[in-house]
């Protein structure tokens, strides 16, 4: 994994989180809440998965390098994972407060 991934990745999961918290109102942590909790996200499932995206890799027809499928599929991957953290850690703390 590099640095390119796992940046690809954290910032997917900081739109993931924001989305998330907008969406599902009972777990919004606030603006710069749901994008901490979903760039925490999104850098753990890239550090978890190896910088590795599912459609990434099945987009990638090239031994090497970086190609629109592995972004795309990284981008997507990290907004899944940031999108889920943001969704446990907000209703988590949100049930913690009542």
């Amino acid at each position: 994994m590099d640095l390119t991934s796992l940046l690809i990745q954290a910032i997917g999961g900081a739109a993931g989180g924001a989305g998330g918290g907008k969406a599902v109102k009972q777990t919004d942590l606030g603006n710069i809440g749901n994008i901490l909790a979903g760039l925490a996200g999104g850098a753990g499932g890239a550090l978890a998965t190896g910088g590795g995206g599912l459609l990434g890799s099945l987009l990638n027809s090239s031994a090497g390098g970086m190609d629109l499928g592995a972004m795309a599929g990284q981008l997507v991957g990290g907004g899944v994972t940031g999108l889920v953290v943001q969704l446990i850690i907000g209703f988590v703390l949100n049930k913690m407060k009542r």
